[in-house]
C-alpha cells in the first residue's frame, strides 16, 4: 500500500508547493479536529497545508513579524486534521529563522526523524548550509544528509551534463561536517518544465537520469526512517 505523507509548507513568505502540485486555489474547510488539508490525489495519500490556501490575492506579500509566524506554524501543526500520517515532510524556507525554530518546537513532542539540508554546488550556498548543520546541532535536530541540488545541468537535446555551476559542494561539505551525502540532482529543463506545470515528472520520465537521482535519494531517506 501506499505511504500516507503530509507536506507542511512554511515558507510563508514564497509557498510553491501548491503550484508545483497544481493545487493553486483551493478553499480549506473546517472539521471537528481542524483544518482539513487539501489532497492531491483521489485516493487522499498526499495532503498538503500551505499559507497560500489562506491568502485571498495569490500575490499578497505576507510581511509578518516573528510572532505571528510562529502562531500560524504552530496552527498548521496543532489544528490541522492530517490524520494517520506515515511522513510530514515539512518544507521551509532557506535559513535559519523564527520558521525553524516554530517548526522544531512544535513537533518536538512527536519525535522529529531529521532535516534534510539542501545545497547547490556554490562555496556561498555551502557556507549557509553550514549555518543550518549548526542550527540542526544546538537543537538537537538529527541531519539525515544532505543534496546538492543544481549540480550540472541536462542539455534538453543531447542529454548531456554541463558543470554550469561549480561542482562537488554539498559532498565536500558533508565530509567535513560528518553527514551523510544523500545525492546529486542536475538542473534538468524537464523536472523545471514539470514543476512549473504541476505535472508529475517520476511519471513522464522514468527512465531519465534525473529520475533516477531523485529516486535514489527518496529511498536512502525512507530507509534511514524505517531504520530509525
Amino acid at each position: 500500500a501506499a505511504a500516507s505523507v503530509g507536506i507542511l509548507d512554511v515558507d510563508l513568505c514564497g509557498p510553491s508547493i501548491p503550484r508545483m502540485l497544481r493545487v493553486c486555489r483551493p478553499e480549506v474547510h473546517q472539521c471537528e479536529a481542524g483544518w482539513v488539508p487539501v489532497y492531491t490525489d483521489q485516493q487522499q495519500n498526499l495532503a498538503l497545508m500551505s499559507i497560500g490556501f489562506l491568502l485571498e490575492d495569490p500575490d499578497e506579500a505576507v510581511v509578518w513579524r516573528g510572532p505571528k509566524k510562529t502562531a500560524l506554524i504552530g496552527q498548521f501543526v496543532r489544528d490541522v486534521a492530517w490524520g494517520e500520517l506515515d511522513i510530514l515532510l515539512v518544507d521551509t524556507p532557506p535559513g535559519t529563522s523564527d520558521e525553524h525554530l516554530a517548526v522544531v518546537e512544535n513537533l518536538r513532542k512527536h519525535k522529529i526523524d531529521g532535516a534534510v539540508l539542501v545545497t547547490t554546488p556554490q562555496a556561498v550556498s555551502t557556507g549557509d548550509v553550514r549555518r543550518e548543520i549548526t542550527f540542526c546541532k544546538k537543537t538537537g535536530v538529527q541531519i539525515l544528509g544532505l543534496i546538492e541540488n543544481m549540480s550540472g545541468f541536462v542539455c534538453p537535446h543531447c542529454s548531456e551534463c554541463s558543470n554550469i555551476f561549480s561542482k562537488g559542494g554539498g559532498e565536500e561539505l558533508a565530509k567535513l561536517t560528518g553527514s551523510e551525502f544523500l545525492g546529486s540532482v542536475p538542473l534538468d529543463p524537464l523536472l523545471t518544465h514539470s514543476l512549473e506545470e504541476g505535472s508529475n515528472f517520476l511519471q513522464a520520465f522514468p527512465e531519465s537520469a534525473t529520475f533516477s537521482a531523485i529516486n535514489n535519494i527518496a529511498q536512502k531517506l525512507l530507509l534511514h526512517m524505517k531504520d530509525g
